[in-house]
């Protein structure tokens, strides 16, 4: 579990970290590189879930040696299915993090909503749904291992 009391927002208490995968994890398929490394890292303290569509049909293979769960969905009702997941998993102990407008839901309803802007871009309400918006998920990955920056972010 991660604790981050952060003053004027919330105490948060993480102990799941819920990510997409395609313009999230991945560019056209592929592993971002050192998101594995980082992602590994994390799994020590948080249980990591990857819930995707997989547009590209590659997820199981690139992040096969992973310490992960990963969910395929069918395409239609994303939206929805990411949002039942993260409901399933207790939203006050999820961080999530997106760049699709088929995460805009998920991310607000978790106790923290990380949106991303990278190759693939990010969707305008995705970001208006987030808490904290990344142009990097090695940037939003390391919000995560180095809390503090998540405190000046996030404190009023």
């Amino acid at each position: 579990m991660i604790d981050i009391p952060i003053p004027g927002f919330r105490h948060l208490q993480l102990a799941h970290l819920v990510l997409d995968y395609n313009g999230t994890l991945a560019t056209d398929g592929r592993l971002i590189p050192q998101a594995g490394d980082t992602l590994a890292a994390l799994s020590e303290a948080l249980q990591i879930h990857i819930i995707t569509a997989d547009t590209f049909g590659l997820a199981q293979g690139e992040l096969a040696d992973l310490p992960l769960s990963l969910t395929i969905t069918p395409v239609e009702n994303q939206a929805e299915t990411k949002l039942a997941y993260v409901a399933d998993l207790g939203t006050e102990r999820v961080v999530a993090i997106g760049n699709g407008r088929n995460d805009r839901q998920m991310l607000k309803a978790a106790a923290l909503g990380i949106a991303l802007v990278q190759r693939e871009g990010g969707a305008a309400e995705t970001l208006i749904s987030a808490d904290v918006v990344s142009t990097s998920i090695l940037d939003a990955l390391d919000l995560l291992r180095q809390p503090r920056r998540l405190v000046a972010t996030l404190r009023s």
